[in-house]
């Protein structure tokens, strides 16, 4: 898997890198120099380089000497006006004088740049954007041109995928050594733009990483091709508790999820006292008692639960059969109401966190990761890899958080953050059908780690299929994305 570092371990390679004779500012600069190339192609338009005080500015003025040395016409705005702090930095802007390029101090209105390469702040930031630097923020965003952001787009907290105040709009963004967390997640995702890594020859001085990214390479190793020879019990079973009056959908979507992804054997316990007795549009589901459903397979437990309106009105899907499932020596996933129920429930809490005969998967979206942890919702999605790991740690449980950049997590201190769908999946009952795949995926026998993390990506794999062929993302419904998923699990292209 590919690894994404935390900001800690991007420091402690760079130290290594530097303790060996390394110029990474060298090669960063002329990365960045090589990919504005390809961007600006031969328009004969200028490059904009705007560099900064830090060592992100440092390689903008690498980039820009090196961009000048063959023949691109590139003015510089030095923003801070002071002299560089690195030796490359300095040499790379005494070059640059030397050879008369162009350098301001204001902002360049006449000039109509080709692209801006945007070196103003990098992975450092931890507070706001200081006024000064945010409307040159502004400027950047709307002159127009292309933008290459520098290891990260000025103004996005590289660690946690959060905008600081203001930040930049980029088409592009290079980032250098390993991914980062907060390139892949929140926020930064509608600011970075297409994103590439350049490890710039590190790799010999990065260690075993926690953290990686989810992708398809990835989950396909994963799939296996089914035997000439198989039956359905090979695929085992799967049962959905869930269902409440009104919300028997919920459970439907989850079931027939299920069902599309493979599994053997899929049973519904619904809740509600008027269920149906079939699902005649997916017959093939049993629809049966609780009981029923709780007596075999892996279960999926919360869809369309419903949520008690007081903490002294308790449902019986709470009073009995969360306990119940809680006790269970079989694979667990909750999700909705469930998580909630959990949430509000100081016994079910200590329950869910003593359950070790089985593992425990737990999909909550942000709302329900902040009734988790006795947090809000902003706090969540100010970290959502912390976020995550908290719950695993928590409940020693595998874990998605779900939303832009999904992040799973894991009890053995492991996370990912996927790679695949898009806005298409805000859609009601999305969650319902990922819980499902979940399910089927454990029911056919992978690891839980493995289940949780090829059901996310297929998930959004199946909304990217869905946005391909014209439908969505606007409108797309959770039973399309149900039946995409089922065509990303056949893909036999890939």
């Amino acid at each position: 898997m590919t690894p994404i570092l935390t900001l800690a371990e991007i420091r402690e390679v760079e130290a290594r890198a530097a303790r060996s004779g390394a110029d990474l500012m060298e090669r960063a600069g002329g990365a960045v120099a090589d990919k504005a190339r390809r961007l600006a192609a031969d328009t004969g338009a200028p490059i904009l380089v705007v560099a900064g005080p830090g060592n992100n500015g440092g390689d903008a003025w690498v980039a820009a000497a090196a961009l000048a040395a063959t023949f691109h016409r590139v003015t510089v705005f030095d923003v801070a006006g002071v002299a560089p702090r690195a030796a490359a930095a300095v040499r790379a802007k005494d070059a640059f004088l030397a050879a008369h390029g162009s350098v301001v101090r204001e902002w360049p209105a006449a000039l109509r740049p080709a692209l801006v390469v945007d070196g103003l702040l990098g992975i450092g930031i931890e507070r706001d954007v200081e006024p000064p630097f945010a409307a040159v923020i502004a400027r950047i965003n709307e002159c127009g041109a292309p933008v290459l952001a520098i290891d990260v787009p000025s103004g996005i907290d590289a660690a946690h995928g959060t905008v600081r105040g203001a930040a930049v709009r980029a088409a592009h963004t290079l980032t250098f050594i390993a991914h980062k967390p907060g390139l892949l997640t929140g926020a930064a995702l509608d600011c970075r733009g297409e994103l590439s890594c350049d490890a710039l020859g590190t790799e010999e001085f990065q260690g075993e990483t926690r953290g990686a990214l989810l992708d398809e390479a990835t989950v396909r190793a994963w799939l296996r091709p089914r035997s000439r020879n198989a039956h359905k019990g090979d695929f085992g079973t799967v049962s959905v508790i869930g269902g409440q009056r009104g919300m028997v959908g919920a459970a439907i979507l989850a079931a027939r999820a299920a069902l599309h992804c493979g599994a053997g054997k899929v049973r519904v316990g619904l809740l509600a006292s008027d269920a149906p007795a079939v699902d005649l549009a997916q017959p093939e589901l049993m629809l049966s008692s609780v009981d029923d459903a709780l007596a075999e397979g892996v279960v999926v437990a919360g869809p369309g639960a419903g949520q008690s309106p007081s903490a002294t009105s308790v449902s019986m899907f709470e009073r009995t059969v969360l306990p119940a499932l809680l006790h269970l020596a079989r694979p667990i996933v909750l999700d909705a109401d469930a998580l909630n129920a959990v949430a509000f429930s100081p016994s079910l809490d200590a329950q869910l966190a003593e359950r070790v005969r089985a593992p425990t998967i737990l999909t909550p979206h942000p709302g329900e990761a902040a009734r988790l942890l006795h947090r809000n919702t902003a706090q969540v999605n100010e970290d959502r890899v912390g976020a995550a790991m908290a719950i695993a740690q928590r409940f020693k449980a595998h874990v998605v958080l779900k939303g832009a950049g999904s992040v799973c997590a894991f009890p053995d201190g492991r996370w990912s953050i996927n790679t695949s769908g898009n806005p298409a999946l805000a859609t009601p009952g999305s969650g319902d059908v990922l819980a499902g795949i979940v399910g089927a995926l454990l029911a056919q026998g992978l690891e839980p780690a493995q289940a949780l993390q090829a059901a996310v990506w297929v998930h959004g794999a199946a909304a990217d299929a869905c946005v391909a062929r014209g439908m969505g993302p606007k409108g797309l419904t959770a039973s399309e994305i149900s039946l995409a998923a089922r065509g990303v699990l056949n893909d036999r292209s890939k």
